[in-house]
């Protein structure tokens, strides 16, 4: 999945930048998951963009922490 196509998605899901987005919502097994966010997260230009958060439900493993959504700042459009 492409970073395009992850922001694609959180928007259809979320409606508008800075909603948390639970993981399970981007259609992907638990290890596709977990490989695409944490490649994400450990790019610099994208994890600043990028707000992890722990609630209520599945929770992934990204980058060494446990978490369950996800956030994005409107600014990663700026990316794409």
């Amino acid at each position: 999945m492409t970073l395009k196509m992850v922001v694609e998605r959180y928007n259809a899901v979320a409606g508008r930048p800075g909603i948390p987005v639970a993981l399970g919502e981007f259609g992907l097994s638990q290890n596709e998951t977990e490989e695409l966010f944490t490649a994400l997260d450990e790019d610099y230009h994208i994890s600043r963009h990028l707000h992890f958060s722990k609630a209520e439900g599945l929770a992934y493993q990204i980058s060494g922490e446990k978490v369950t959504h996800v956030a994005m700042d409107a600014t990663i459009t700026n990316l794409l």
